[in-house]
């Protein structure tokens, strides 16, 4: 059973101006992407291609290209940083599909599923061992921090939603804070990079990164939402994999806090208890339509979406804001 949230009839949004914008750069990054993925160790290559090759849009490193031809930086090094951020998303994918048991990615088996957990896990950190020699190479300590300091609130942010896993009780600002650590922080981080590189003023970077941060915000709460009202093939995963997880998502959160104590049991009974059986799914679905908690949390992306192009304000009119600021329509309009 789908739900369909309501939206304005509008063009539809598409990330055709950044891939034109960051093509050059970024055919550079996956060149140096899959060359840092060799090693001696045969599964290594084999674990890390299964994932980086499995069609991500490649957002993150994009982002991070962008806002250096943002910044008007005409150097190298926003490559090798565009690569360790890739590299920390992938290491971060593959550690959370161990932690959440999860048996696809990207519309494929997840590669716990082909080699392992331990393999999945070990594969994660050569991967994040490699981002940091790339930054180390690059030499400017700055990004170094910016990036390290991310990896820190990143694994801050997963042992967040551990702790707050089948919580009901989670406050909508308890899973804000969840999401901003495990999925915005690395958004923030790889939208400032380029900005230092360039050397722009505290404020112009300061802009760039709650660019990325309200953007990475934006696109959870979407991932939220698409979770019970979306398509597989949009997702890379099975529709209801948080709720058949456990998952406390903030259409939860919503729905939970505007039940009554029936559909409350409910949701503990489900999430908490891990209790679920034949038309739960369908049963959590209605329930998040009846209290438009699906429709609000789209609303609340939007809202950080609106945040993210402001934050763009500082920068004259160009082919590389308006790239930006489509990504920020594209990654909303995912829930039509």
């Amino acid at each position: 059973m789908a739900v369909v949230v309501p939206f304005d009839p509008v063009a539809e949004p598409s990330l055709e101006n950044i891939i034109a914008l960051v093509r050059d750069d970024m055919e550079r990054v996956n060149t140096l992407i899959l060359s840092r993925t060799g090693s001696d160790v045969t599964m290594i290559p084999e674990v890390a291609t299964h994932l980086i090759s499995s069609g991500g849009k490649r957002l993150r490193p994009m982002l991070t290209v962008a806002t250096a031809i943002l910044a008007g930086y005409r150097g190298e090094g926003h490559v090798k940083l565009a690569a360790s951020v890739e590299f920390m998303h992938t290491a971060t994918l593959l550690h959370d599909d161990v932690v959440d048991d999860s048996d696809m990615r990207r519309g494929k088996p997840a590669a716990r599923m082909l080699w392992g957990n331990e393999a999945s896990v070990l594969v994660g950190d050569f991967l994040l061992g490699q981002a940091f020699r790339m930054m180390i190479e690059v030499g400017d300590m700055r990004c170094l921090d910016i990036l390290s300091t991310a990896a820190v609130v990143i694994a801050e942010g997963e042992v967040a939603q551990l702790a707050a896993a089948k919580n009901t009780s989670t406050s909508e600002d308890e899973y804000l804070a969840v999401i901003r650590g495990k999925t915005a922080e690395l958004f923030a981080a790889a939208c400032e990079v380029g900005p230092v590189l360039g050397k722009l003023s505290k404020a112009e970077q300061a802009a760039c990164r709650s660019y990325g941060m309200n953007l990475g915000i934006a696109f959870q709460l979407i991932d939220d939402a698409l979770d019970y009202g979306g398509q597989r093939a949009k997702l890379g995963k099975n529709v209801g994999d948080d709720f058949r997880e456990g998952k406390i998502t903030l259409p939860i959160v919503l729905a939970f806090r505007r039940g009554n104590d029936e559909e409350r049991a409910f949701w503990t009974r489900c999430l908490q208890e891990g209790q679920i059986g034949e038309g739960d799914l369908e049963h959590a679905i209605e329930l998040l339509a009846r209290h438009n908690a699906l429709a609000d949390t789209v609303e609340r992306a939007r809202h950080y979406g609106a945040i993210a192009k402001d934050a763009l304000g500082l920068f004259r009119d160009g082919p590389a804001k308006q790239a930006l600021v489509d990504v920020v329509e594209f990654c909303v309009a995912r829930a039509r």
